[in-house]
């Protein structure tokens, strides 16, 4: 709790409301044009009631300085609101209510904001330190009339940041939501790249098997301790391949079957799109796997986000590297889905290998996605 407070009192504070959502910027300029509103309104009124020639530029000051810190510092927006407004209060006749009008049109929002943001512990410390500035600012007018209205401003103060904490923990809470179901589909699209890796792999032990049992047939007059040799090279790749063959069933759904078909390779690209430019290389069968996917991902994620457009497929090998370029042009209307999880999964597929995947819109209104597989060999 020690700690939590000196959080909220002293530590800056770099959360900011409404981040990585669309409403940010009209958010923004609608509290920057209210803390003018409130500002212009709050020096106006100590000027035609208290001092015209005083302090009225601290207070344009502290209320347009409080909601600028608000879009980066909430906890840092609320500690200079909450000193102005007693420093406020005290520079204005000690006569009339605890809070007038403006001063509350000042402080709700840095407060709310604060509640919308975060959570527990700090929220509960901001609430009894607000409650106590206030009780604070209450002795010191010395009124009887502004004591007896500190409990009342107290309690729709603590309700109102109450309310702020509600719509806040919402929002909390579907932000773990969609966290939590990255992380799934992240960990379903690693276990189905092993899967797929394994095929691969077991494909090559199995090459591994058959030249050593066939070695003693294809090379005449191996030594009886080549022959032996030969001999405990299959055994352990074929235990190799019983291994990868139970890991695999760790992998698989409970309700999934066993692929009987080969994983398609670079020259299968042709069949997802007639038109592709490939390169007359042979690749390793991982890297090959990879591209295909990439490609199929692309062409899916065109079809659902841009459906009627015209795509491209171009596969080069350069510098021991395959590049992978998939372009599609302006479409029609989105139908929606997908989440972001098939350009999360090609990152995937590409970083096994070392690459990096690029995506982003074209200038005619379409999209390009561009993969960097090093391929090892060509």
């Amino acid at each position: 709790m020690v700690r939590t407070f000196l959080r909220v009192v002293l530590l800056r504070d770099r959360t900011r409301i409404f981040e990585g959502t669309r409403l940010r910027r009209p958010v923004c300029a609608l509290l920057l044009v209210w803390a003018l509103v409130v500002a212009i309104n709050a020096s106006a009124d100590y000027v035609a009631h208290d001092d015209p020639d005083g302090w009225w530029p601290l207070l344009f000051g502290l209320v347009t300085g409080s909601y600028a810190l608000l879009l980066y510092s909430p906890l840092g927006a609320w500690r200079l609101a909450t000193a102005g407004l007693v420093v406020a209060r005290l520079l204005q006749e000690p006569e009339g209510s605890l809070l007038n009008a403006w001063h509350w049109c000042w402080y709700l929002p840095v407060l709310v904001a604060v509640g919308m943001v975060h959570a527990g512990r700090v929220a509960l410390t901001v609430g009894a330190l607000t409650a106590g500035a206030v009780s604070a600012l209450a002795l010191l007018l010395a009124r009887v009339e502004a004591q007896g209205e500190a409990p009342t401003t107290i309690a729709l103060l603590l309700l109102l940041l109450l309310v702020g904490y509600a719509f806040g923990a919402r929002g909390r809470a579907e932000r773990r939501f969609h966290a939590e179901r990255d992380a799934k589909a992240a960990l379903e699209e690693r276990a189905r790249i092993a899967r797929e890796m394994h095929d691969v792999v077991a494909h090559h032990m199995s090459k591994v098997v058959v030249r050593c049992e066939t070695a003693p047939y294809r090379i005449a007059g191996l030594p009886g301790a080549a022959l032996r040799e030969f001999t405990e090279l299959g055994a352990d790749a074929r235990a190799a391949i019983t291994d990868m063959q139970g890991l695999l069933g760790v992998l698989r759904a409970a309700d999934q079957r066993a692929d009987r078909v080969p994983q398609p390779g670079l020259a299968d690209i042709r069949a997802l799109h007639a038109g592709a430019e490939l390169p007359a290389v042979e690749v390793p069968g991982a890297v090959g796997l990879t591209a295909y996917r990439v490609v199929q991902e692309a062409l899916t994620n065109a079809e659902r986000h841009a459906p009627g457009s015209s795509t491209s497929v171009s596969v080069g090998f350069e510098g021991g590297e395959l590049r992978v370029v998939v372009r599609n042009t302006a479409g029609g209307p989105s139908r929606g889905g997908g989440g972001g999880h098939g350009l999360r999964g090609m990152r995937e597929r590409v970083a096994v290998h070392g690459g990096e995947v690029t995506a982003g819109p074209t200038g005619d209104g379409g999209f390009e996605v561009r993969a960097v597989i090093p391929a090892g060999r060509g």
